[in-house]
C-alpha cells in the first residue's frame, strides 16, 4: 500500500560530483520536491561504508531508494539492493562529465543535475519491488532436439553440467551428416591434415552418460508450455509415444544439401562420377583406406576436379543466396584424402572466390598448397560427361577458355537449414485482410518444410526465420537466443558452419539453456534482463480488446482467452515491455517500469517558461545501446546540450505515445528516440521492438499537425553501442533544431 511505503534518497558527492555541483541544494530538493522521507550525502557512497548505510535504512524501514551517482550501468554489484525498488539518478556520466567545467556552464549543469534528482524521485514513487511470479518450480530437464554433431554437443555439455537431457532424433542412429564423414577439418595447430572427426567417441560418451536419455526414430508431435515447464510429446515412427517436461530447449536439427541437379552446367545425375561433397565423403569413408574408386567402373581415381561455389551466392532463380563460407576448406580436406589415398592422384580446385575462414584456415590453404592441390581461379561453363569427364571453364586469371579431363568432379555444394515454416508466414493466413492474400499466403505454405517443434503458440508452431530460412538467432549480437524464450538454436541451422564451429556453438546453447531453466525455476526473466522479476500486469476493466499486444510481442508471450482478453505468460516474456508501448489505453505495466514511472519522471522535468529561452529537449534512449553509447560518449569528454533530459527505457518498442503526447502538451521544444538497428541486419535486444517504435513514430506526424506543431520536433534514430561521437551529436542536432524553429508554443 502506499502508506506503507518509506523513501529514502542518498547522494555521492565522489567522482568530481561535489565540486562541480551544489549538492545541499540537490538534498534540498530531494526532500521538498521529491518528497524523500531522508536525503544523506556521502563522499564515496559506493564504498562499503556508503553501501552500509543504505542498507542499515533499509533495515530500519526504507522500501524505495533513490540513489544520484552514476550511471545506472556503474556500479551494479554496490548498489545490488534486490528487497527494495530503486531509482538511480545518473549525476556523473549523465551531467558533470558532458558538461564543460567552465563558470559559464555552472547554473545549466547545476539545472540537469535538479531535474534528474526530481526525475528519479518521481520514478521510484511509481515503482513498486517485484515478486516473482511462481509459475513453476525448477525443472532442471534439457531437452536436445537433434542427434547430430550440434546436438551430441549440447547434451554432453548439458550433462557435464549436471543437467538431465533427452535428445529427439528422427533417423535411427545418432551423428547426423558427420557420421558418413571420413574425417574433418583440423581443429588444432599445426591445420595441415584432416582430422578424426570424433562422431563415434561422442556416440560412446552419450551411450556412457547416465543423464543422457536417447530417442531414436523420433519427433515432436507437440509442444506446449514455457520456460521451466515444456512439455513434449514424443511420438516414435512405430507409434508410441511418451510425454516428458523440461525447463529450456535447445534445436539442433542440421542442415540439408543443396540439390545441385537444376543446374545443367554441372551435369549432376548425368553421370555417377559427378558426386556432391558429402557423397565424396562416404565415398572416402567406404574406401576404409585403400584408394577412393569411381563409381561407374570401379576405377581408381587418378584426375578429380573440385568445383567450388555450386549454385551460391548467386541471385539466380533455384541458386542459394548466401555463400555457406565453409565449401572451400572441405574441398581442400577432400583434396588431401587423393593425395593420402591415390598416391600421385591430379586434384584441381576451381574456385571464383577461395575463402578459408576461421583460425587455422591460411595454415590449411598452404598445407594444401604444399601437397601439391592445384588452386585455380575459373568460372566453370560446362561438365561434359561421356567415358571420361571434362570440365570447360573460363580461366579467370589468363582470360582464356581452359579444358581439363578428369576422373572425377566434386561439387561443393551449400548449406540449407533445416527450420520448420516460418511462424510469420502461418500468422499470414490467419491475418489476411482479403482472400486473394489468404490464398498467397497459403501458396508460400504450401511449399514450407513440415513443422520440427511442432510448438502449441499462437504465433506459430516453430522458430522465426531470418529472411534466408536459418533460425532467426542474431550471430552477433544474440547467438543462440530466438524469439521463443527458453528455446536455443545452434549449429548449421543457425548459420553455415564447420563441426568445431557446431560444437563451440552448441556449448554456448547449452549453457543458455541452463541459464533459462535456472532463471525460470526464480520467476526470473532471461537475457537480456536476466534476473528481473517484473512481469507484465494489465487492468482488464481498461481493455479494449483490441489485440495489439498480443500481436506485436516479438516473443509469443501473449495468448487470448475465450473472452480476447490478454493472457500474459511471465515465463515466456522477456520484460521489454512492447506490449506496454503498444497498448492505447495504457492499462498494461510492470511493477518496476510503467507508464506512469516514465511519464512522471517527463512531467517533473522543470521546463521554464518562454521568455526564459531555455528550452527542453526529451531523450529516450534504449538502455541496451544508446544509453551505454552516451555513457561512453561522457568517459570520452562529449559534450551534451544542456537543455537535454535523457530517460533510459527497456526498449524502444516500449515507449508509449502517450509519453510523446504529454511532453509535448507540457511544452518540451523537442524529442529525441534514440534505439537499437532494425531490419535484417537488427540489433534490437529486443528482437522487433525498434521496428515497433519505428512504425509507430511514423504516425506521429498526425499527431504534431493536429497541435500545430513542427515534424522536426520529433526524430526517431537508430543508434549501435558503438556510436559513441553521433549519439551525443544527434541530441545536439535536436537543440540546434529547436534554435531554428523556435520554442515550442505551449510553454507555460
Amino acid at each position: 500500500m502506499a502508506d506503507e511505503k518509506k523513501f529514502a534518497g542518498y547522494i555521492c558527492s565522489g567522482c568530481g560530483i561535489g565540486e562541480r555541483l551544489d549538492v545541499a541544494q540537490l538534498e534540498n530538493i530531494a526532500t521538498r520536491e521529491g518528497k524523500m522521507a531522508s536525503c544523506q550525502t556521502h563522499e564515496m557512497l559506493c564504498s562499503g561504508e556508503g553501501v552500509q548505510a543504505i542498507r542499515d535504512d533499509i533495515a530500519s524501514g526504507a522500501t524505495h531508494i533513490m540513489i544520484a551517482a552514476c550511471s545506472r550501468r556503474a556500479k551494479v554489484e554496490a548498489f545490488n539492493f534486490t528487497s527494495v525498488a530503486m531509482s538511480r539518478a545518473n549525476l556523473r556520466e549523465g551531467v558533470i562529465w558532458v558538461r564543460p567545467d567552465t563558470d559559464e556552464n555552472r547554473e545549466t549543469t547545476q539545472e540537469m543535475a535538479e531535474d534528474y534528482i526530481r526525475m528519479a524521485c518521481a520514478e521510484v514513487k511509481f515503482m513498486n519491488q517485484p515478486t516473482a511470479s511462481g509459475e513453476q518450480p525448477l525443472n532442471k530437464n534439457i531437452l536436445v532436439v537433434g542427434g547430430g554433431i550440434t546436438g551430441m554437443a549440447a547434451a554432453l555439455e548439458s550433462a557435464a553440467a549436471g543437467y538431465p537431457v533427452h535428445i529427439v532424433e528422427k533417423s535411427h542412429s545418432l551423428g547426423g551428416h558427420a557420421a558418413g564423414y571420413y574425417k574433418s577439418i583440423p581443429r588444432r595447430s599445426p591445420y595441415s591434415d584432416p582430422e578424426d572427426t570424433g562422431v563415434e567417441q561422442m556416440v560412446a560418451d552419450i551411450q556412457a552418460n547416465g543423464r543422457i536419455t536417447v530417442h531414436l526414430n523420433s519427433t515432436l508431435a507437440k509442444t506446449t508450455g514455457a520456460p521451466g515447464r515444456f512439455v513434449a510429446e514424443i511420438v516414435t515412427e512405430s507409434g508410441g509415444s511418451t510425454t516428458e517436461t523440461f525447463g529450456a530447449i535447445i534445436q539442433a536439427t542440421g542442415f540439408t544439401l543443396f540439390d545441385p541437379s537444376e543446374l545443367d552446367q554441372y551435369g549432376y545425375g548425368n553421370s555417377p562420377d559427378i558426386v556432391t561433397n558429402e557423397e565424396l565423403e562416404k565415398l572416402a569413408k567406404a574406401a576404409a583406406g585403400n584408394p577412393i574408386a569411381r563409381p561407374s567402373d570401379g576405377k581408381v581415381v587418378r584426375s578429380v576436379a573440385f568445383l567450388q561455389n555450386v549454385g551460391q551466392n548467386s541471385k539466380e532463380k533455384g541458386h542459394l543466396p548466401y555463400h555457406s563460407g565453409i565449401g572451400d576448406l572441405v574441398a581442400i580436406k577432400q583434396a588431401m584424402y587423393f593425395k593420402e589415398l591415390n598416391g600421385d592422384c591430379d586434384t584441381t580446385l576451381l574456385f571464383d572466390n577461395l575463402r578459408t575462414p576461421g583460425a587455422g584456415g591460411e595454415d590449411f590453404y598452404r598445407a594444401g598448397q604444399e601437397k601439391m592441390i592445384t588452386f585455380s581461379k575459373g568460372r566453370v561453363t560446362e561438365v561434359v560427361t561421356g567415358k571420361d569427364l571434362v570440365v570447360k571453364f573460363r580461366d579467370l586469371i589468363l582470360n582464356d577458355e581452359v579444358s581439363i579431363p578428369c576422373d572425377m568432379v566434386v561439387l561443393d555444394v551449400g548449406m540449407v537449414p533445416n527450420t520448420g515454416p516460418d511462424p510469420y508466414a502461418q500468422l499470414a493466413v490467419e491475418e489476411a485482410e482479403d482472400e486473394e492474400e489468404r490464398e498467397k499466403a497459403r501458396a508460400i505454405l504450401a511449399n514450407a518444410p513440415p513443422s520440427i517443434l511442432n510448438l502449441d503458440y499462437r504465433q506459430g508452431t516453430d522458430l522465426p526465420h531470418l529472411k534466408n530460412g536459418f533460425t532467426d538467432s542474431h550471430f552477433i549480437c544474440f547467438p543462440y537466443e530466438t524469439r521463443r524464450t527458453g528455446i536455443y538454436a545452434a549449429g548449421p541451422q543457425r548459420r553455415p558452419m564447420d563441426m568445431r564451429q557446431a560444437t563451440d556453438d552448441a556449448a554456448g546453447a547449452a549453457m543458455k539453456a541452463i541459464q533459462a531453466a535456472e532463471n525460470a525455476g526464480r520467476g526470473m526473466a532471461a537475457h537480456p534482463r536476466a534476473g528481473d522479476l517484473s512481469f507484465p500486469r494489465f487492468r482488464k476493466e481498461g481493455c479494449t480488446q483490441c489485440k495489439r499486444c498480443t500481436v506485436e510481442c516479438p516473443f509469443g508471450a501473449i495468448n487470448e482467452d475465450e473472452q480476447r482478453y490478454p493472457v500474459f505468460n511471465e515465463s515466456r516474456c522477456r520484460r521489454c515491455g512492447t506490449c506496454m508501448g503498444a497498448c492505447p489505453v495504457r492499462v498494461i505495466s510492470f511493477e518496476n517500469y510503467s507508464i506512469d514511472s516514465v511519464g512522471q519522471q517527463i512531467k517533473n522535468v522543470n521546463v521554464p517558461e518562454e521568455f526564459d529561452e531555455k528550452p527542453r529537449i526529451l531523450v529516450l534512449a534504449c538502455e541496451n545501446d544508446a544509453y551505454p553509447a552516451l555513457d561512453q560518449a561522457a568517459m570520452n569528454g562529449m559534450e551534451i546540450n544542456p537543455w537535454a533530459r535523457v530517460i533510459p527505457v527497456r526498449c524502444l518498442g516500449s515507449v508509449s505515445l502517450s509519453w510523446i503526447t504529454d511532453s509535448l502538451n507540457n511544452g518540451y521544444d523537442g524529442i529525441v528516440l534514440l534505439g537499437c538497428s532494425k531490419g535484417d541486419d537488427y540489433q534490437c535486444h529486443f528482437v522487433r521492438g525498434s521496428a515497433m517504435a519505428h512504425e509507430r513514430m511514423s504516425k506521429v506526424g498526425d499527431t504534431l499537425q493536429s497541435l500545430n506543431l513542427e515534424p522536426e520536433r520529433v526524430k526517431v534514430y537508430e543508434v549501435a553501442i558503438t556510436d559513441i561521437e553521433r549519439a551525443p551529436k544527434l541530441i545536439n542536432d535536436m537543440a540546434e533544431t529547436v534554435s531554428k524553429i523556435g520554442l515550442s508554443p505551449f510553454k507555460f
